[in-house]
């Protein structure tokens, strides 16, 4: 089971608070550094400083870290062009090495785009499939030779398709809780397919309906990596637990129904327990980001508990 830590920092955090996690989650032996791509706060929260954009942000932890992967949950297709959008990527890819992955969804934050100007357009699940077959066709096309599109909303003629990234093809993530165009589009373009912050339950129902999708693609049914991205809470006390809770504004009852909090015991066993319906990969949404004590014992704990 791998661990990547995950942040939201349109909930109030500048780019040094989010480097000196990165250097934690490597320096702690944590999988990858994973960030939200948002640009408004949600709930209660301030927000303060203000928004950090994810891929400038991945490009500047790509030359301050060394080992850890790094990528969005998700980047919202509804903020940029393919093109562009394929050009940022590679790009960050080659800046750190080749240890990127693009976690790519439709986008629903509708406020945050009304906020800064983005369009918010109806139809977004196609404009997510045209995206995703530009940006890994980039990709895939040889050097010295161009790519073409013409679909519905994007169109691309005689591209250079440059630049590629370091490592061939970047990982794609996809995820969600869609029943029928969710997994076939997992099944078609993903690596990695991520169910968000459901239980143990939702996440075998929906982890079968993409292993379906896959088989029915053609594909091998190991061809992608299942994984949750879920709340994350753990005290090495009763104690303990209650005051991380309270300072990220939930209750202990309610993320131990709905995420990973409690003892480290309590939270291995739940683990264990999305490891058997075939989950391979956690991302553990950190909400605190001041509290680097929290990552240590996480590491320290649970960990080092898992196989």
């Amino acid at each position: 089971m791998d661990l990547r830590i995950f942040t939201e920092p349109q909930q109030g955090a500048d780019y040094d608070t989010l480097l000196t996690v990165a250097k934690a989650t490597e320096d702690l032996g944590f999988d990858a550094f994973f960030r939200s791509d948002h640009y408004l706060k949600m709930g209660d929260a301030d927000g303060l400083p203000g928004p950090t954009d994810a891929w400038i942000t991945l490009a500047g932890l790509a030359r301050e870290t060394s080992r850890i992967r790094l990528g969005t949950l998700m980047t919202a297709a509804t903020f940029r062009l393919p093109g562009i959008l394929a050009i940022q990527v590679a790009q960050v890819d080659r800046m750190s090495g080749g240890r990127v992955e693009l976690g790519l969804g439709a986008g629903w934050f509708e406020q945050e785009h009304e906020a800064y100007g983005i369009p918010f357009p109806k139809e977004k699940f196609g404009r997510l499939e045209e995206q995703l077959e530009i940006v890994t066709g980039l990709w895939a096309t040889e050097v010295g030779k161009t790519y073409d599109f013409d679909g519905t909303y994007y169109q691309l003629k005689d591209s250079p398709a440059l630049p590629k990234p370091a490592q061939g093809r970047v990982p794609v993530l996809i995820g969600g809780h869609g029943a029928r165009r969710t997994p076939r589009l997992a099944a078609r373009y993903a690596d990695e397919f991520n169910m968000p912050f459901s239980s143990v339950e939702d996440t075998a129902a929906q982890f079968g309906r993409v292993r379906d999708a896959v088989a029915e693609a053609g594909r091998p049914a190991d061809a992608l990596t299942y994984s949750n991205a879920l709340v994350v809470c753990v005290g090495r006390d009763d104690q303990e637990v209650a005051r991380r809770a309270a300072a990220i504004g939930r209750e202990v009852d309610e993320l131990k129904t709905n995420g990973l909090a409690g003892t480290p015991a309590e939270v291995v066993e739940k683990i264990g327990r999305y490891a058997e319906v075939g989950s391979t990969r956690l991302y553990l949404q950190v909400l605190d980001l001041d509290d680097l004590d929290h990552l240590e014992l996480i590491s320290d704990k649970v960990q080092s508990q898992l196989p």
